[in-house]
């Protein structure tokens, strides 16, 4: 398979993929579905043990049908008791964890696989012990007892039990705010491995006119494609697009990137010759996906404001929680330096010919650190431990520096931090000490063409 085949199809199974986690039903579902077929098979085994065909072993066939009645009535009324008692208290402890995370947090917990698996666990034991429960009564050689499928009722038991625990256990761990940041942080280098990934095709030889050229005539003669509706840009297939535009021998240019919020009727994207505007407006309408909500998809930018917001309510008065603030910069230092390491931005997308076709609206480095530091460092004016700590992060990721660029955004960051040491701490032992790791910083940043 064509390499950006494969791309485009990695990128389309993950947002997919990523859809289909962040629910409460897709597991679930597929457990009660093996639960059903659980039931076929021990169902036909009892049957078989009924008609004589077959032997159980004498420590499954012991009791009554009424006893069997009475068992999985109890067992079917405990399990969705149970069910809605956990649940209940769940949310209440997400609610009461939102107020401190952020409402964006609800996500994570909802795309949270031990969460779903006890759903899944309990509700498949319910229609387990409802189904065997349907097939005990009378037959032609007296009553039919089916006593593999109460055995492996009473062994589904067991396992919710333990599941019970387990879950207890998961979700007093989830909740507690250094596993939740350290959860986000895996996300986003999740989503720079994946960027990475897509980038890592051999660009083809260039041909026809240059990017300068490309733009002048988009600003020029370019036709805009509208946005079909409002909401978040979740995902676009960009190598779909690419082909779009070598089939009409066109160039388009997308004017958002995923995590921007597009609004109906307002341009999405510029297509050049006009006369090619109308198909790929209508192929671009099935080239990309908006939602309520932004995703990791795509969207490396999202990671990094989720640890931001936990940062920003931590320093905010009302929590006042300075451990959780710093906590979330040596998250961001680390999404950071992987970010440096391997940035490589693909603005400008060729056809297998090596003409220009797409134009994407990536974000620049500096924007990456701007969000990553600007709105803590505003909120921690006055702090010398959140200052300090911003400037300990930053020489860290100066050591991944591969460029110009990339220095100066991180030294124009330790400027303003130190700034506003100078402006805001009262003490001057304190400012003396932001001014040291200060020192520090400068002293690490690496000698031009020494990598």
């Amino acid at each position: 398979m064509h390499t950006t085949t494969r791309a485009r199809l990695t990128w389309l199974s993950e947002w997919r993929r990523e859809e289909l986690r962040t629910t409460l039903w897709l597991l679930p579902t597929a457990q009660v579905l093996l639960a059903v077929g659980l039931f076929a098979v021990t169902y036909g085994i009892d049957r078989a043990a009924y008609d004589g065909r077959l032997m159980l072993p004498s420590w499954v066939e012991y009791g009554t049908v009424d006893a069997a009645r009475q068992i999985l009535t109890a067992i079917a009324a405990a399990v969705i008791t149970v069910v809605g008692l956990v649940f209940s208290i769940t949310i209440v402890a997400l609610t009461l964890a939102s107020t401190q995370f952020g409402p964006r947090m609800l996500r994570n917990f909802v795309r949270d696989r031990g969460t779903q698996l006890t759903l899944g666990t309990f509700v498949a034991t319910f229609v387990y012990a409802i189904l065997v429960l349907g097939s005990v009564g009378h037959g032609a050689r007296g009553d039919f007892f089916p006593h593999l499928s109460v055995t492996v009722a009473l062994g589904m038991v067991l396992a919710s039990l333990g599941v019970l625990i387990y879950f207890i256990h998961h979700i007093a761990t989830t909740i507690q705010l250094p596993n939740v940041i350290a959860s986000i942080a895996r996300d986003l280098s999740l989503a720079i491995d994946a960027e990475v990934a897509d980038g890592g095709a051999v660009a083809p030889a260039e041909a026809g006119p240059g990017v300068l050229e490309v733009r002048r005539r988009l600003e020029e003669a370019g036709v805009p494609v509208l946005a079909p509706k409002s909401g978040y840009l979740q995902f676009v297939a960009y190598e779909t697009l690419v082909a779009i535009a070598a089939r009409h021998d066109a160039v388009i240019e997308v004017l958002y990137r995923p995590g921007h919020f597009v609004v109906e009727g307002l341009p999405l994207a510029m297509v050049w010759p006009g006369a090619a505007a109308g198909d790929v407006a209508r192929r671009l309408e099935r080239s990309h996906v908006t939602g309520p909500n932004r995703t990791l998809t795509q969207d490396r930018a999202f990671a990094i404001d989720q640890l931001v917001e936990i940062a920003i309510r931590a320093l905010s008065p009302a929590v006042n929680d300075t451990f959780t603030a710093l906590t979330c910069i040596d998250w961001l230092g680390d999404g950071l330096c992987k970010l440096t390491a391997r940035w490589a931005p693909r603005p400008v997308h060729r056809d297998g010919d090596g003409y220009v076709r797409l134009l994407t609206a990536e974000a620049s480095y500096t924007r990456f650190v701007e969000r990553s530091f600007d709105k803590v460092r505003q909120a921690g004016r006055g702090m010398p431990a959140v200052m300090i700590r911003q400037l300990d992060a930053l020489a860290k990721v100066m050591r991944y520096t591969t460029g110009e660029e990339q220095r100066a955004a991180l030294l124009e960051q330790a400027g303003m931090v130190l700034e506003s040491s100078v402006q805001s701490v009262p003490a001057e032992p304190d400012r003396a000490d932001v001014r040291r790791r200060y020192d520090a910083l400068i002293a690490a940043v690496p000698v031009t063409g020494a990598r």
